[in-house]
């Protein structure tokens, strides 16, 4: 396992990118999630997505309480209801900001395993779980950023 070095800027063309799918769960994929897990424990992050260490893949890690979720080629199938909260971003250090979110998604996702997960999450599991998905999609919460937090 390695700590990996974070792509890091809102104007960063890196982060902008759409990540691909990964077709085959393969060492590089297992080695990836391990070094990712390393590099978020290291930085003291809730979630980190596969772009955000130099990776145009479909991959995010979240660790929330006592529970960790590797994401492999995650989907929000439905969200449901709307909340604002502050977020930031290992990606766009020193910005904080006001952020609507859905208040409750469907998610379906691969593990490293390869087995199929479909769960509803909500509250401030759901904003991570979105915050994620969308650096898959080159998209950064400075994006959706309704204010800045004082």
């Amino acid at each position: 396992m390695a700590i990996r070095d974070l792509v890091t800027g809102a104007d960063n063309p890196e982060l902008r990118k759409i990540s691909r799918e990964v077709r085959i769960i393969n060492k590089h994929v297992l080695t990836l999630l391990d070094d990712m897990k390393e590099t978020l424990h290291a930085v003291q992050g809730v979630g980190l997505a596969a772009p955000q260490v130099g990776v145009l893949r479909r991959i995010a890690i979240v660790e929330f309480g006592d529970k960790y979720y590797e994401l492999i080629n995650p989907r929000i199938l439905k969200s449901s209801g709307e909340a604002i909260g502050e977020e930031g971003c290992l990606s766009v250090p020193g910005v904080r900001g006001k952020v609507k979110r859905p208040e409750t998604i469907t998610v379906m996702y691969v593990d490293r395993a390869g087995k199929r997960h479909r769960e509803e999450i909500t509250g401030i599991l759901a904003r991570v779980f979105c915050h994620e998905i969308d650096h898959l999609d080159g998209v950064l919460f400075v994006d959706k950023m309704i204010e800045e937090a004082e």
